[in-house]
């Protein structure tokens, strides 16, 4: 069943462990943003003052240029998941090659304008990709729901690989995304913004719940 991963996008301290108090209640699971300032028009908090609570599963999301310049300290922090851009600089293959040895899964972004033709090649060594609907280095953005058609390319190709989506899901949209193949949708506004994110986040989740439940009695 897809899952709500929370995010974190913040661009300083302060931001960070303000957002991470909102959400690391709710969900194992986190997806936390970095920007470096070039690929995303703002700068992050930096990734050597990154940190999280003990147990948790993160997906690093780096909105970098140059993200193999990076591989010591992704190894370092030890997420579960990096996710770069396949719009990114530097050797891909070096990158992933490094971060798999370590134990770290490894995910590719796609810009709205980037098409799944782009990384065909490498779709059979990726653990994850993020279909990429929202706005870099911000809350927000618009769910371009045409952007699906790249979800089916996915899942018609490798059925098993694991794909998110990042970028404007609410309560009105997030089972039309999950019945489009969506496994992970990333989720940072709606619950960051909201005035109780426990019931934002449950809000989610009891969507996806009655998805899976009308699927469950139409196989019957």
């Amino acid at each position: 069943m897809a899952i709500v991963c929370p995010t974190v996008t913040a661009q300083s301290e302060a931001q960070y462990k303000n957002q991470l108090d909102r959400v690391v209640p709710l969900a194992r699971r986190l997806h936390l943003d970095f920007m470096d300032g070039e690929f995303a028009p703002v700068t992050s908090l930096p990734l050597d003052k990154a940190w999280w609570p003990t147990g948790m599963q993160i997906d690093l999301h780096v909105m970098f240029q140059r993200p193999a310049q990076h591989i010591a300290q992704f190894i370092r922090l030890r997420p579960r998941l990096v996710i770069v851009h396949a719009e990114a600089d530097g050797d891909f293959y070096e990158l992933s090659q490094k971060l798999q040895a370590a134990g770290i899964k490894i995910g590719l972004a796609l810009l709205q304008q980037t098409s799944v033709d782009k990384i065909a090649s490498v779709l059979p060594t990726l653990d994850h990709v993020l279909i990429f609907s929202g706005d870099l280095g911000h809350f927000g953005g618009t769910a371009e729901m045409s952007l699906l058609n790249k979800v089916r390319q996915i899942k018609s190709a490798h059925p098993a690989l694991e794909v998110g989506w990042d970028g404007g899901i609410n309560e009105r949209n997030i089972e039309s995304l999950v019945a489009g193949g969506v496994d992970v949708l990333n989720v940072g506004g709606f619950i960051q913004k909201a005035d109780n994110p426990v019931h934002a986040y449950a809000t989610l989740k009891e969507a996806i719940t009655k998805k899976a439940n009308r699927y469950e009695k139409a196989d019957r």
